[in-house]
């Protein structure tokens, strides 16, 4: 697995294998996930990278009771 995260862009790509080829992508809001053509998950990109991370760390320390909201 390799990550990479592109400042400029504000994109998080993380690659889970080097072996295959793309054949297709899906986008769900601010996610694009790449497949091969058996549809194994080879790269998944984050866009607004920033944003989703600042959620995903607040929502590591908020307090047990606190109730999640996650927004893409």
């Amino acid at each position: 697995m390799k990550l990479s995260y592109d400042r400029s862009e504000d994109i998080l790509t993380i690659e889970t294998t080097e072996e295959g080829v793309i054949e297709y992508a899906e986008q769900v809001e601010s996610f694009i996930a790449h497949f091969s053509h058996d549809g194994r998950l080879l790269v998944l990109e984050i866009l607004d990278a920033s944003e989703f991370l600042t959620n995903v760390f607040k929502s590591t320390v908020r307090d047990p009771g606190e109730k999640l909201l996650v927004t893409a």
